[in-house]
């Protein structure tokens, strides 16, 4: 089921499979929380929105309509309102600055939320390649330094360069392959 996409996972969802709900929940679990917490900026809140934004679209209250944007964005979108919406009722106001929506569901809040968990996959799974290949990673995506500046820096032939920046990156795309599922 992992590899079906979150549109479908919805529907099937939809129809009552709490495996579907699963595997949804599992994948975007980290990204609300945080997203939820930028708003509230409190545990506890956050876990309460969290746990509205699952019910309300596991009981129907809200649909995913594919016209309007990605699931991904949908979602978050759920989760933002639901975040507002429990500020109001505890009387708080949210920690980040709220923009007005116009509809769509890709809007910049969740596009930098969605960036910066992407970025944190990717230093999270730099971190575990071996300590040579994440060196390699580092100098070439991190600091910018191309192919020869590398060579020159570490002593190495330039052809050894190549090669072991494009095992590095094999084994960064096999780790975050491995997380999506």
């Amino acid at each position: 089921m992992h590899t079906q996409s979150d549109e479908s996972l919805y529907h099937q969802m939809r129809s009552g499979d709490e495996q579907a709900l699963e595997v949804l929940y599992d994948k975007y679990e980290r990204l609300l929380f945080s997203f939820a917490h930028r708003f509230t900026n409190n545990d506890r809140l956050s876990e309460e929105v969290i746990q509205e934004v699952w019910m309300k679209i596991w009981n129907g209250r809200v649909d995913f309509n594919t016209d309007k944007g990605k699931f991904s964005s949908w979602i978050l979108t759920i989760t933002r309102n639901a975040a507002l919406d429990c500020l109001r009722r505890e009387k708080r106001q949210p920690t980040i600055e709220v923009e007005e929506r116009d509809g769509g569901y890709d809007e910049p809040v969740e596009r930098t939320v969605m960036q910066r968990e992407t970025a944190t996959e990717v230093r999270d799974a730099v971190n575990e390649l071996k300590p040579d290949q994440q060196e390699l990673i580092e100098l070439v995506y991190f600091k910018g330094l191309t192919q020869q500046q590398i060579s020159d820096q570490l002593n190495l032939p330039l052809g050894t360069v190549k090669t072991r920046i494009r095992s590095a990156i094999q084994a960064l795309r096999k780790l975050l392959d491995g997380r999506e599922r």
